[in-house]
Formats: structure tokens, sequence, C-alpha cells
């Protein structure tokens, strides 16, 4: 029997080998093969094995699944899906919230905006430089610049840091509004692409720490943050 499973949280080559060498390992499995882009593992198999002793044999940082599942299992995964994104809703909140807070008594758009997207950048550096290690090799999965010049993903964090002080501090203001264009247009791209081919990957938006799935959510994240540089640059020169 041949089987295809989907798998998450491989960010790298040596996920896949140790996702490989682990469902090889398991009686009665007699050939795997996970493939990293597609995120997927073809299993030939003598006999039944179940999903649970598939999901125990892995570590927690990945996760296994059938490719092919009925409506109610279609639903759970929705459901599973909110759950793993709910700390980036939570977070994105809490930055709206707060940035509301700091303008309430003298209510003006244009500094709630800078302040949302100071916070922005402080909050997601944060969570990136938690895993300064393991960042690198998620983002480069997926933001085009990242791959083919791999000393970009690492100094990413930095750069989101910078940028939050730059907005809080209201310091070169127009320039920071340009670079968020252009590094969250080069990112959004990457993960256009990754939505598109329907690719299941682990989104390094807050690090590796937290483990999101690459979803809408990102991109939609990522979009508010270029509508919100767009008309900043606009009031800016107007």
């Amino acid at each position: 029997m041949k089987h295809t499973y989907a798998i998450t949280g491989m960010t790298c080559n040596s996920c896949r080998i140790s996702v490989e060498d682990k469902l090889n390992a398991i009686d009665g499995i007699s050939n795997a093969t996970v493939n990293l882009e597609k995120a997927e593992a073809s299993i030939e198999m003598s006999k039944h094995i179940s999903l649970n002793i598939l999901q125990k044999v892995l570590s927690d940082k990945y996760s296994i699944s059938e490719n092919n599942v009925s409506s109610i299992s279609n639903v759970k995964e929705k459901k599973s899906e909110f759950r793993q994104l709910f700390p980036l809703f939570l977070i994105f909140g809490y930055i709206t919230a707060a940035s509301i807070l700091i303008n309430y008594r003298s209510w003006n758009g244009t500094d709630f905006m800078l302040d949302f997207m100071g916070l922005f950048y402080i909050v997601f550096s944060f969570f990136k430089l938690l895993d300064l290690k393991g960042f690198p090799e998620s983002f480069k999965m997926y933001d085009p610049l990242a791959k083919v010049m791999p000393i970009y993903s690492w100094i990413y964090p930095f750069i989101e840091l910078v940028l939050g002080i730059l907005f809080l501090m209201r310091v070169q203001i127009p320039i920071a509004l340009i670079i968020t264009l252009v590094i969250l247009g080069i990112t959004t791209i990457g993960v256009t692409k990754t939505l598109l081919k329907k690719k299941t990957i682990q989104c390094a938006c807050l690090g590796t720490a937290l483990k999101l799935p690459m979803t809408k959510a990102t991109f939609i994240e990522n979009s508010i943050m270029i509508v919100m540089a767009i008309v900043m640059l606009i009031k800016t020169y107007n």
C-alpha cells in the first residue's frame, strides 16, 4: 500500500532527512520519501499503520496528516488552523489596542499608524530574535531575496528592530516607510507564490518559537503594513 501524507513544520533539508529517517524506521514501512517543497511524504507500507503511530515517531516540531480528508476532517483542520494562528491574532490585537490607547486622548490618525507600525516591528522582531539560528532557514523557504542572499535572512530581524525604533521615535520616517514598502513587498511576493502553489510550510513572521502555518493571514498582515506605508508616504509628500 502506498499513501501520501502532508507534513508541516519542515524548514530545511535537515528536517526532511530527519522526518524521512524516522518514518523509514517504523516496522511495516518499506519506503518513505519526503518532499520538502511539497511538504509531503510518500509512504509504502506492508500493513496499515495508523496516523497516531506515524505522528508518535516524529517530534512535536512536525505534524503529519492525510492529504485526502472528508468534509468533517476539513472542518476540524480549519479549527486547528485557527488555533495555530491564535497567537498571531492575539498579538495583532494587542498592538492595535496599544496604538489606540497611546493616542486616544488627542486622536491623530497619522500618529496611530506610526505607533502601530513601530510596535508591529518591535514585537515581531522580538519573536524572530528568540531563535535567530532557526529563523533564517524558515524565512528562506518563501522570501525571494533571502533565497538568493542568505545573509539577508540573518539581518532581517535587526532591520525590523531599527524600523520599529525609527517609527516610535519619529526619526527618518520617509526612509523607514520606503524600506517598509521594499522589504514587505518582497516578502509578500514570496508569500503569494507559496499560497498559490498551496504549499504547506511554516510562516516565519513570528520566528520559529511559535509554529505558525503559512496562510492568508500572513498575506493580510503584510498588506495592512504596506497600505499604511503608502498612505503615510502620500501624506508626507502632499
